[in-house]
C-alpha cells in the first residue's frame, strides 16, 4: 500500500501544501472506494467495513495507580523529574500519568497503567524495558492493592 501511495501520490511532488493534499485526498477516495483488491475478492475495502457498534468515549478514562505508587505526569518531551533529576521516559507518552512502584531499594518498576513498561534504576536515573533475554516484551498487570 505504502507503495503504491508513494508512485500515485508524490511521483512527482505536489507544487504546494493543498495541491499535495488534493493528491492524497484522491488516492484515499480511489483506494478505499473504487480500487478493487484481490484479498478482498475484488472488492474495494470499503464495500468490507463496518464501523464498530461499540460506543467509544469522548475521552478516555483517567489511569488510576494503588496509593503506594509514585505518580508522575510525563512532559511532552519524554521525561519526567525524580527529585531534581531528569530520568527519559518516552515521548509517546508525552502528557500521561506514569505510576512507579518500589520493588527493591532504589529499585522501581514503571506502569502505564496495567502494563509494566520496564524497570526505573534510581541510582543511575535510567529505565531498563521490559525486554526478557529472548527479546520478548514481557508486560505484567500491576500488583493488588
Amino acid at each position: 500500500m505504502h507503495k503504491t501511495l508513494k508512485a500515485e501520490a508524490t511521483r512527482p511532488p505536489g507544487g504546494h501544501l493543498p495541491s499535495q493534499q488534493r493528491r492524497f485526498n484522491s488516492f484515499r477516495q480511489e483506494y478505499n472506494h473504487e480500487r478493487p483488491h484481490e484479498a478482498l475478492g475484488q472488492d474495494p475495502p470499503a464495500a468490507r467495513y463496518h464501523p464498530s457498534p461499540r460506543p467509544l468515549p469522548q475521552r478516555m478514562p483517567t489511569l488510576d495507580y494503588p496509593a503506594y505508587f509514585e505518580v508522575r505526569r510525563v512532559s511532552l518531551n519524554g521525561g519526567i523529574r525524580w527529585s531534581s533529576d531528569w530520568v527519559n521516559v518516552s515521548h509517546v507518552l508525552g502528557g500521561e500519568y506514569v505510576g512507579l512502584e518500589e520493588v527493591d531499594n532504589e529499585i522501581w518498576n514503571v506502569h502505564f497503567g496495567p502494563l509494566r513498561l520496564g524497570i526505573f534504576h534510581e541510582r543511575k536515573l535510567v529505565i531498563q524495558d521490559g525486554l526478557s533475554r529472548t527479546g520478548r516484551r514481557t508486560l505484567s498487570p500491576m500488583s493488588p492493592d
